[in-house]
């Protein structure tokens, strides 16, 4: 947020110069008068003044603050409230205590709102960083008189939450990081050592092998077109990024990664789990059930299943409960839906949901290691058969001519 200078005088006449933070020039007066400080004259930053990071999160270009920081600010203030401290007092403790400057500007702006006679929910929904789920649960807490609970049954959300993505980026990112330091690797041989041994075949001026010739061949390509497949690449990463950011490339990419063996088994996974935890959590908290599916639908990432489950949602509204439009659903397990069906027939959904999060959480946890397994070795082979390739070619017409001295 901006810091404009101001000139003014308070109650009592006595010349002040400062400056103030407030979104705009008009919010900047507002808050002087509120300090009993009349202005006669209010600045604007300049250019130079101006705050690159918050203009940064204000265009869009980057995040506010990270989860890391939302779970400690989210749990410092659940005990604040605990024990008893007035949600203003606890705005300002957690103000003074900030390290990242943007949440600190944030937790201000919603003191101010508060003190405004707005209530937390409302200011909180006002500010970058807070998405519906977490605004909603503020509001039920707020609204039953239980924000303490609530928010420690938040910011354990957000910690599991935050594992089961990590778990799931992690099982995604190992290979991709294995694959490109191994092309690398292979297109450095091609480059730089293959050209070395072509040099020294050409001066003994034996028969090359057809095998060693494809590698020589494979190798000039890479020599004379290397500014070329980079640009290919580039343009062909760059043109992939933006497609799957439409809606219509976004679709089809979350259609195909389904479907992708052991991978997709494990985003299914992994967003059925985030789906019952976030459920589970909001209907714990006395969400309605209609208000508190359309919430948990909006935070998946994979829009099929969000689609899918959109199904659900409004068979919901109709009237069925929600066990029935979910069998339908073919990759939802039926042990999980009978769960939720047993959940569902003694009152106890929300307790039951938690437990079925448990078990995909658990699941994902067992895919995550047996995908690391079963990929490590297969990489390692598939490089190391490759690298081994490039070697033999190269080192067989040495070992031909060797066998045919003799």
């Amino acid at each position: 947020m901006p810091k404009f200078k101001y000139i003014g005088f308070t109650a009592q006449g006595k010349k002040v110069e400062s400056t103030v933070e407030a979104a705009t020039e008009r919010d900047a007066k507002k808050i002087l008068r509120r300090q009993n400080i009349r202005t006669t004259k209010v600045t604007a930053p300049s250019f130079f003044e101006a705050d690159l990071g918050q203009w940064m999160v204000d265009k869009g270009l980057s995040r506010p603050f990270g989860r890391a920081e939302l779970m400690r600010f989210t749990r410092q203030l659940a005990i604040l409230i605990n024990a008893g401290v007035p949600i203003l007092e606890c705005m300002e403790i957690l103000h003074k205590q900030e390290l990242n400057p943007v949440l600190k500007r944030v937790i201000k702006n919603v003191s101010m709102q508060v003190e405004e006679g707005k209530s937390l929910f409302e200011a909180l929904s006002q500010q970058q960083g807070f998405d519906k789920l977490y605004c909603n649960l503020v509001k039920a807490g707020e609204a039953a008189g239980i924000l303490d609970s609530i928010l420690n049954k938040l910011a354990e959300f957000l910690e599991k939450q935050e594992k089961l993505k990590k778990q799931v980026k992690s099982a995604l990112t190992y290979p991709v990081i294995v694959l490109f330091v191994g092309f690398v690797v292979i297109f450095g041989l091609m480059t730089f050592v293959v050209p070395q041994f072509v040099g020294m075949l050409t001066e003994s001026g034996q028969q090359i092998p057809w095998v060693t010739q494809t590698v020589i061949d494979i190798s000039d390509f890479f020599r004379n077109y290397t500014l070329i497949l980079i640009a290919v690449l580039v343009a062909g990463s760059m043109f992939f990024l933006n497609f799957i950011k439409t809606k219509e490339g976004k679709i089809q990419w979350d259609r195909f990664t389904m479907k992708v063996p052991l991978f997709g088994l494990l985003i299914i996974k992994g967003n059925l789990g985030a789906f019952t935890r976030t459920l589970a959590t909001m209907l714990a908290a006395g969400v309605p059930i209609i208000d508190s599916l359309e919430i948990c639908i909006e935070t998946l990432d994979n829009t099929q299943i969000a689609k899918d489950l959109n199904k659900v949602r409004q068979g919901v509204i109709e009237g069925k409960s929600i066990t029935e439009p979910l069998a339908r659903i073919a990759y939802f397990p039926p042990l999980v839906t009978q769960m939720m069906k047993v959940g569902e027939s003694t009152g106890n959904l929300d307790s039951m949901l938690v437990k079925v999060a448990d078990v995909f959480q658990e699941e994902v946890e067992e895919l995550v290691s047996n995908l690391t397994k079963l990929i490590e070795p297969f990489i390692l082979v598939f490089l190391g058969g490759m690298i081994g390739f490039v070697l033999v070619a190269m080192y067989l017409p040495i070992f031909m001519s060797a066998g045919g001295g003799e």
